[in-house]
């Protein structure tokens, strides 16, 4: 007797499924961050070494700092989703994807941090020289436990000259403004004051002569914001040089034949691989179809929420995870058609080619899995994107293409419409032994 309760579970599921990526996949494709690659931008690799005449080692912490002030830099570009790593012991990349004066964010990157404090006229009283190496650093306030940034100078008078001569003028001039990269003739205080978000990093006022070589940074500061100031001091206090090694553009009007022909190739490879499927394997290969489909719709979510940048190589691991969920598919097909050659019922021949692929098609996933953490390890840029997407490819389709393709195959094989039915496996009559 056939159980009607499970078909229509079967329909109810297609049908919130359907719903639900018919409703957001365009919203979520449109939301996910593009890779320079597919949308125009540049990419440099900086080697990170001293300056003329210093002998500093190059430390993590003079590297993050560094990446601090590019990022700073950056911000100046309207550069919305910058990507500025580091690399190794003493390399930085950066990655800007949709900048389109290219020339000018290079010159920006590559000059030396040049770091100012001020007063409210724009005259100089601090410079990056006059920081000892490092001496910035984020901390909190004994009293109120408030975030603050301390400053380390090199010569404890310098401190307590200017700290005497702020005291001494009016309330509104008692003020020291820190600029990072201060342009003469274009920037100053009083053009910048009045903005909700000012070019110059902070404007401390002085409460009392500071007799030592350390000065603190208060405002209403929270503990990221005095953690970034502090490495943005630093850099700008760093005698450190970007030489570059590598360098890659791709204009906008490429990386959009780029991304339209590689969707267009996709969809040609993924629909090919429907129709096989369709034809060989008859009703299992439209199930594999709404498992594949699935499939897609998961890991482009999944990218999403993990707010990464999708690259031409990512979208090869996309493509490449669905040739692994469709060798899933046919390892898990191959083995029900062998049982219902053998001679077994549809329900005990799904039951026993379930239980016989399991182990081939979890070889099979943590290999490549395996493959794919060397790869995000010990690879740069392009190749971790791809190690990144090719593990969500193969987690999500483990999921859809064994567990999911089984409860809905499940369903049908369960409420016994199947049964002798073997043509909609794709077994003819005269393959099986005991007939």
């Amino acid at each position: 007797m056939v159980k009607k309760g499970r078909i229509v579970a079967f329909f109810v599921i297609v049908a919130i499924l359907a719903g639900i990526i018919g409703q957001t996949a365009m919203g979520i494709t449109k939301e996910i961050k593009l890779g320079l690659d597919l949308q125009g931008g540049f990419e440099i690799l900086y080697e990170v070494k001293n300056a003329e005449g210093t002998e500093e080692e190059i430390t993590d912490e003079t590297l993050r700092a560094t990446v601090s002030a590019l990022n700073q830099r950056v911000n100046v570009l309207g550069v919305s989703e910058p990507n500025i790593r580091i690399e190794g012991e003493d390399r930085i990349r950066v990655q800007l994807a949709g900048v389109e004066d290219q020339q000018t964010a290079r010159e920006l990157l590559a000059t030396e941090a040049d770091l100012t404090i001020r007063d409210v006229h724009d005259n100089v009283l601090v410079d990056g020289s006059d920081l000892r190496q490092n001496g910035a650093s984020a901390s909190f306030r004994a009293d109120t436990n408030e975030p603050i940034v301390t400053l380390t100078l090199s010569d404890a008078r310098k401190m307590e000259e200017i700290t005497r001569d702020m005291l001494s003028r009016p309330a509104s001039e008692n003020l020291l403004v820190i600029w990072l990269d201060f342009e003469e003739g274009v920037d100053s205080y009083a053009n910048e004051a009045g903005k909700p978000d000012p070019k110059y990093l902070s404007a401390a006022v002085v409460h009392e002569v500071i007799p030592s070589n350390t000065a603190t940074i208060s405002g209403s500061f929270t503990v990221e914001e005095t953690q970034f100031l502090a490495e943005v001091l630093n850099a700008g206090s760093l005698p450190v040089q970007l030489e570059e090694l590598y360098n890659n553009s791709v204009g906008a009007s490429l990386g959009e034949q780029a991304m339209e022909k590689t969707v267009f190739a996709g969809f040609i490879g993924i629909a090919l691989i429907f129709v096989y499927m369709l034809f060989y394997y008859r009703f299992m290969g439209m199930i594999a179809i709404i498992t594949l489909t699935t499939y897609i719709y998961l890991v482009l979510l999944i990218f999403n929420w993990m707010n990464a940048v999708l690259t031409l190589p990512g979208i090869a691991a996309l493509i490449l995870g669905v040739g692994m969920a469709v060798d899933a598919n046919i390892i898990t097909y191959e083995r029900v058609k062998e049982e219902i050659r053998a001679g077994k019922s549809i329900m005990s021949a799904f039951k026993a080619g379930s239980r016989r692929s399991l182990s081939t098609i979890l070889d099979a996933n943590i290999t490549t899995i395996l493959a794919a953490a060397v790869l995000f390890s010990y690879g740069t840029s392009s190749v971790q994107g791809f190690a990144v997407m090719l593990i969500v490819s193969i987690l999500t389709s483990f999921i859809t293409a064994v567990y999911g393709s089984r409860v809905l195959l499940g369903l049908w094989v369960n409420s016994r419409a199947l049964n002798k039915k073997y043509r909609l496996f794709g077994v003819k009559e005269g393959e099986i032994n005991e007939l």
